[in-house]
């Protein structure tokens, strides 16, 4: 079952596809950082990190530190709960120029990462 923080990051990510940004879940373990955003984007250039929560759940000091650090680096980050995608919604809007969604997202595909024909 879906816990309501993921349901957010599903949300975040498919508004992240719908404008054509790069975006990917941070690695955690014995080489990530404590605090790293959930969701780390590029669109136009511009660099994101997106914390998700859900309900009134917290951020802790961590948390806040990094994207603090984000924002002081020139990049944009915020705090996305259900109530307030549409933050994100603008921020994309303001970096494309595009009110509406660029495109549908594509269903995902394996990449061939050289010229060999792919292996049935």
């Amino acid at each position: 079952m879906a816990t309501p923080e993921s349901k957010v990051k599903k949300q975040v990510v498919l508004l992240l596809e719908s404008y054509g940004a790069y975006h990917f879940f941070p690695a955690m373990g014995t080489y990530g950082r404590a605090g790293i955003p959930d969701i780390v984007a590029c669109c136009n250039g511009k660099f994101i990190g997106i914390e998700c929560k859900a309900g009134d759940n917290k951020t802790t000091e961590l948390q806040r530190r990094e994207l603090r650090k984000i924002q002081e680096a020139g990049g944009y980050s915020l705090v996305i709960r259900e109530s307030n995608l549409d933050e994100l919604k603008q921020i994309l809007i303001h970096l494309t120029g595009i009110k509406g969604p660029k495109h549908e997202p594509k269903p995902k595909r394996h990449l061939r990462l050289c010229d060999a024909p792919a292996e049935d």
